[in-house]
């Protein structure tokens, strides 16, 4: 059976790591990692060290290769050149887990270390009045169990289930039939359990709410191993992260000396982001002003030098010695002047790329001859297990947040609205010429077709050449005919975001819109909320968001298994 944490030098186990040239337990050290897909290259030369207790963000856009790069520190993809190096035990969690197996299967694996390490501290302390030299392992043993708490191990994974809301599924269910929210909270739940020395860490805290993002942070800044995680959560990033490692292009690197790290909040980063990026526009206008002066010296003319000026007849001799001495003069000057125009074309830094910045309206405008105030219309809604409503009244053209625990029926009332999900019982009136469903998991049929062609599909070839997700700033020109399979989660999660733009609904419904994206998109999207001329409903985790939201919210609290 697979496990959510593999590592090819050191799989999570019972046994403590031996000393490693890498240093103590959980170092990691990458060096001039290089891998690139075709004609593509998506890391160049990456260097990171991060010592035990330190825990270091990853971010940058969509699509830069963060993803990739903690597939390579986890040895799940090997890399073009470059080298990593881990000492310890090592758990890797990916945005999307393959597991196998049942519920309890998964959980019994990543026990399995901690029983095993329990059972040798008792066989080894009946042989140490027999056996003398069984002091040494039963210290190394006992050191292990106690810094994995292994005799509490069994009562906290019971609580760990229960704060991911999984305590209530059935520990036989095949982990094929549990959603893909719950299939991450299940890896992540193994994860935590095994307490590896190096953790790595690919968007953890999508699908997670309230209760379990205090419980994994709290795990994570009381443990005293490494950590890198790719992350998209601005909270998580301020709370938990001692450093931040930026992947984006950026003259002069993220700290300014050609480095790509960052020490300090994330709130802190944003200010210095933005100053470096002032710096690197303003250094290249200076650098492209002083490179077109030096062009224009580099093609003095002869000409201007003793200019129409011809020789007399008694001084034909002299003109001739002084115009030699003026040709290799002029020869200097243009020698100088060309090795100066190189060397600063040398030292000149790139153009600063235009960032993607998203510019479309979320929805359509609603209906103008409909006279009936309101777009959605619920009453006694109920749907067995998953969700239950009283009364819900959306007004055209209105912003509604929908909050809860997960589990709490979030995805099945908006899958109601959408007209996905039957209701069992209760009326459901939605007053919308288009509705439209931006879901947490996202997914195209045709996976070897380009993101231009899926778009086209979508939108019934409205926009047959995508020309709307360059326009809107979803996806890059070069994006545009990359298989959708081989785009990020966030680049296809911009992609069905670009096709709801394109279909332009006057109701949008938004299942967590903030997961996978860029954290620059999901700022931005969270401003366009605010012009979108038709009504929308999200559903959100986010905390930055919804501590930022001002309008109406809608507490779901009923207890039924993950929605």
């Amino acid at each position: 059976m697979s496990s959510p944490f593999t590592h090819s030098a050191a799989a999570v186990s019972a046994d403590p790591a031996p000393p490693s040239p890498a240093g103590p337990p959980g170092t990691l050290t990458a060096r001039d990692l290089t891998v690139g897909f075709g004609d593509r290259l998506v890391l160049d030369g990456i260097d990171l060290h991060v010592a035990p207790g330190r825990r270091v963000g990853v971010i940058g856009e969509n699509g830069v290769g963060k993803s990739t790069l903690l597939r390579l520190l986890a040895a799940a993809a090997p890399p073009d050149s470059g080298s990593v190096e881990i000492a310890g035990t090592v758990g890797y969690l990916a945005q999307e887990p393959e597991l196998v197996g049942t519920l309890g299967q998964v959980m019994a694996q990543a026990l399995a270390p901690l029983h095993a390490a329990v059972d040798d501290v008792e066989l080894l302390s009946d042989r140490l009045a027999s056996d003398p030299a069984a002091a040494a392992a039963f210290a190394q043993r006992l050191e292990w169990a106690q810094a994995h708490d292994a005799w509490d191990a069994d009562r906290r994974a019971e609580l760990t289930l229960t704060s991911l809301g999984l305590g209530a599924v059935d520990p036989d269910r095949p982990v094929t039939e549990l959603s893909g929210g719950q299939r991450s909270r299940l890896a992540l739940a193994a994860l935590l359990i095994a307490d590896p020395d190096c953790l790595l860490l690919d968007e953890p805290t999508n699908h997670l709410d309230e209760a379990a993002l205090d419980l994994l942070e709290n795990h994570l800044v009381g443990r005293p191993g490494v950590l890198v995680a790719v992350s998209h959560d601005r909270a998580f990033l301020d709370r938990v992260c001692t450093d931040l490692f930026d992947l984006d292009p950026r003259a002069g690197g993220t700290d300014g000396r050609g480095g790509r790290r960052f020490g300090g909040t994330f709130t802190d980063y944003l200010e210095h982001r933005a100053a470096a990026r002032r710096r690197w526009e303003r250094t290249y206008a200076d650098q492209q002003d002083r490179i077109a002066r030096l062009r224009r010296a580099a093609a003095i003319d002869t000409d201007r030098i003793a200019h129409n000026r011809g020789p007399r007849d008694n001084d034909k001799f002299i003109y001739a010695f002084k115009g030699a001495n003026v040709e290799r003069a002029h020869a200097r000057r243009v020698h100088q002047a060309e090795h100066r125009l190189a060397a600063a074309e040398r030292a000149a830094v790139p153009p600063p790329p235009a960032p993607l910045t998203f510019s479309g309206a979320l929805t359509g405008r609603p209906d103008g001859g409909s006279t009936d105030p309101e777009v959605v219309n619920v009453h006694e809604l109920a749907v067995p297990g998953r969700v239950a409503v009283p009364t819900l009244v959306v007004p055209n053209g209105g912003r509604l947040l929908v909050t809860g625990a997960n589990g709490s029926g979030k995805s099945s009332l908006l899958g109601v609205l959408a007209g996905r999900v039957a209701p069992s019982r209760g009326s459901v009136r939605v007053r919308a010429r288009r509705v439209g469903l931006l879901e947490q998991e996202v997914s195209f049929p045709a996976p070897a077709e380009s993101a231009r062609a899926a778009f086209g599909r979508a939108t019934g070839d409205r926009d047959p050449d995508g020309a709307l997700l360059l326009a809107v700033g979803l996806l890059r020109a070069a994006d545009l005919d990359v298989p959708v399979g081989r785009l990020s989660v966030g680049q296809r999660r911009r992609l069905a975001l670009g096709i709801l733009v394109a279909l332009a609904p006057d109701l949008l419904l938004l299942d967590e819109p903030t997961n996978h994206l860029s954290l620059t998109l999901a700022s931005e999207l969270e401003e366009a909320l605010g012009s979108a001329p038709g009504a929308v409903i999200l559903a959100s985790h986010d905390r930055w968001l919804r501590r930022r939201w001002t309008g109406p919210e809608f507490a779901l609290t009923g207890a039924a298994s993950a929605a």
